[in-house]
């Protein structure tokens, strides 16, 4: 899956990726039923999700509660923000 993909590409050493990895897991488990149904609804939520909590971590992230809720909040910041016509947020 492409956002599996994005995770497993991404510059950081292997303790911050598997905390980055379960972070995305436990979010996705959190909200993937609001996506369910829709095969490109899901993968282009999972992708926002990586993108998501990627922006959020960096090297010495290890808390996955903490980037699970980060990356939760500014994937809803975009998805807010692209319905009243804005910018995606970044970190």
């Amino acid at each position: 899956m492409k956002a599996q993909a994005l995770i497993d590409g991404a510059s950081f050493g292997p303790e911050a990726l598997h905390a980055i990895g379960r972070a995305f897991d436990e979010a996705w488990a959190e909200i993937a039923e609001h996506f369910a149904g829709d095969p490109l609804s899901e993968q282009n939520a999972r992708l926002s999700l990586a993108e998501a909590i990627l922006s959020v971590a960096t090297e010495t992230s290890r808390d996955v509660h903490v980037l699970k809720n980060a990356g939760l909040q500014v994937m809803a910041l975009n998805y807010r923000s692209q319905l009243l016509g804005g910018p995606k947020v970044s970190n």
